[in-house]
């Protein structure tokens, strides 16, 4: 039995990351024919009860093809523009293919407000919930022809990882142009090995992400880990293994795939810590001591003043931060209670001492456990 079949249910919720190089070609435009694979095996995934959404590259590089550029543009607006061009060409490849299987599908694009502002987080939470009950397949893709760095996600293979987390996924599975993780670049070491499982993201993991071969689109293997770190905190599976195999999604399902799973962490995060933990902007940080440490880690306790070191940053009451340990290793996250200011009056000290200190009645804590996040090896 694969290890893969103990994490799947009866009906999972599924993100599949498609990348540009398996969707485009700068000469021939749009891969229909890779396309139609997907809509077929999609549709045969949500005749056995699952939801799934599709996190789709490719605008830019459709509308390279579309404009019949000699290369990628590198400005921003070039991009965009291009972009623009090319989403629509792509939906309309998504939409036959899905017609033919009797399918709906939806466009979703989205930046990084989507995920950072907490309201609009909840509103496209409901809106693929809504989609996924009437049988709606989303197709979503980051807002290019919009974006700019400030609200730029930057990649597809992360922005997969926070929808996994929006839509409570059980399972990403990343369509790559390689196999999966592998013990040294491949490219240069003819017996380099595949890593099959993954059971915890290491340092040493993520020195192989660095040596590995790269995409020739946005992303590459460093991207690829980052989202797995995402998912395995949030107690989601995660796959990478090549879309040039057309029978990819249906040998990930078999149990009969060649590719790399990373397994997810024990803990299943509720809506609010996913949002929190991978997906709000941190406005500052505190050091803490290694007492405070183990109280968080080992003991799941709340964070108290008594263990700050030292803030950084200038944040105010409910505000995202960030926890690093002596080390300055990030380690947590969670709302402060407090402002930068206030902290800076109160670390150090006894919970006691906090009242008659600021003058006023406060909470005990700085971060409640309720509104704390323990990071897997850190982002």
């Amino acid at each position: 039995m694969h290890r893969l079949e103990g994490i799947l249910h009866a009906r999972n919720t599924i993100v599949i990351k498609i990348g540009t190089n398996l969707l485009t070609d700068r000469l021939k435009g749009i891969n229909r024919e890779r396309i139609a694979d997907i809509a077929r095996d999609v549709a045969h995934l949500q005749s056995h009860g699952n939801r799934v959404a599709l996190v789709s590259s490719g605008a830019i590089g459709a509308g390279v093809a579309a404009l019949q550029l000699k290369k990628r543009p590198r400005t921003i607006p070039e991009q965009q523009a291009t972009a623009a061009i090319g989403q629509p060409i792509l939906m309309e490849a998504y939409e036959a293919a899905f017609r033919k299987q009797g399918r709906t599908v939806a466009q979703i694009l989205l930046t990084k407000d989507d995920f950072v502002n907490r309201a609009r987080y909840m509103n496209a939470r409901n809106t693929l919930r809504a989609l996924f009950d009437r049988g709606v397949v989303p197709i979503i893709n980051e807002n290019d022809s919009v974006a700019v760095d400030e609200i730029k996600l930057g990649d597809n293979d992360n922005l997969s990882a926070l929808v996994a987390n929006l839509i409570e996924g059980d399972l990403l599975i990343i369509l790559s142009d390689v196999e999966g993780l592998f013990s040294d670049d491949p490219m240069h070491n003819s017996t380099a090995e595949l890593i099959p499982v993954i059971e915890t993201i290491t340092a040493d993991i993520e020195k192989l992400a660095k040596k590995s071969r790269g995409e020739l689109s946005t992303g590459g293997m460093i991207t690829k880990i980052q989202a797995a770190k995402r998912c395995a905190s949030s107690g989601i599976a995660m796959i990478i293994t090549s879309g040039n195999n057309p029978r990819a999604l249906r040998d990930v399902f078999s149990g009969d795939f060649k590719g790399t799973l990373f397994l997810p962490g024990r803990t299943r995060l509720n809506v609010r810590k996913k949002w929190i933990g991978f997906v709000s902007h941190p406005r500052g940080s505190v050091s803490i001591d290694e007492g405070a440490g183990t109280a968080l880690l080992a003991k799941h306790k709340s964070l108290l003043p008594s263990g700050i070191l030292e803030i950084s940053g200038e944040f105010r009451a409910n505000d995202t931060i960030t926890v690093l340990d002596a080390q300055g290793h990030e380690i947590a996250r969670g709302v402060t209670n407090y402002s930068s200011a206030d902290l800076g009056r109160i670390r150090g000290r006894k919970s006691s001492e906090i009242e008659k200190i600021l003058g006023r009645s406060s909470r005990d804590e700085v971060i409640h456990k309720d509104n704390l996040v323990i990071i897997t090896g850190g982002l």
